[in-house]
């Protein structure tokens, strides 16, 4: 199994990156796994206490359960991916199967910040973009899909989301194979993964 972790900060086009570079691939043999669904269980707290809560952090994520699973996946066993809603700020009851595939994309903001997790990745790749792009992506993406609204997300962009990428997510940079300038000249960058899987494949 050839594992490729793909990191960058929020709205950077991360999952805009994924597509291209598997849209070429059967789906029995290429998955994706969202560092979104490991979100830590927060059942414990309330509601207003899951809303105050830092999700920029690599706190926020269950690097244990993450671990587990690619190594499960790895293995030749399928796992139940658990399902996370933005609206409730916590896991669902629900889970997703997913089944270990010869390539296995890991994509998210804080995938490279665990050394465990960065170490399980035979291909690392950063996507980088400008940062008023992402802030305007990610407005963008908040307000349509996760139902904020326009201050909630300017509120938390600037006390949460621009101090947590500077310290946590831009270092990671250091640690990439590959960095991809999420524009469309992007497309020479995207065919080398695409070949580096295809030779994997073959």
């Amino acid at each position: 199994m050839l594992i490729i972790g793909i990191a960058g900060g929020t709205g950077c086009g991360k999952t805009t990156v994924v597509n291209q570079i598997i849209n070429q691939f059967p789906d029995k043999e290429v998955g994706v796994i969202s560092q979104d669904s490991y979100y830590s269980d927060l059942s414990h707290l309330s509601y207003e206490e899951r809303t105050k809560i830092n999700f920029d952090h690599p706190r926020a994520i269950d690097f244990e359960l993450l671990g587990r699973h690619i190594k499960a996946l790895k293995n030749g066993d399928t796992i139940e991916q658990p399902v996370y809603s933005f609206s409730k700020h916590n896991r669902t009851n629900d889970f997703i199967k997913v089944h270990p595939r010869k390539v296995m994309i890991i994509e998210g903001i804080l995938i490279m910040t665990n050394p465990e997790i960065r170490d399980m990745f035979d291909i690392k790749i950063y996507v980088h973009a400008d940062s008023d792009e992402r802030l305007i992506r990610r407005l963008r993406r908040d307000i349509n899909e996760r139902g904020r609204d326009l201050n909630e997300v300017l509120n938390r962009y600037q006390s949460t989301l621009k101090p947590m990428h500077s310290q946590f997510i831009e270092p990671t940079k250091e640690y990439a194979d590959l960095i991809i300038p999420n524009n469309k000249y992007n497309t020479v960058a995207i065919d080398i993964v695409r070949t580096i899987i295809n030779e994997k494949l073959n």
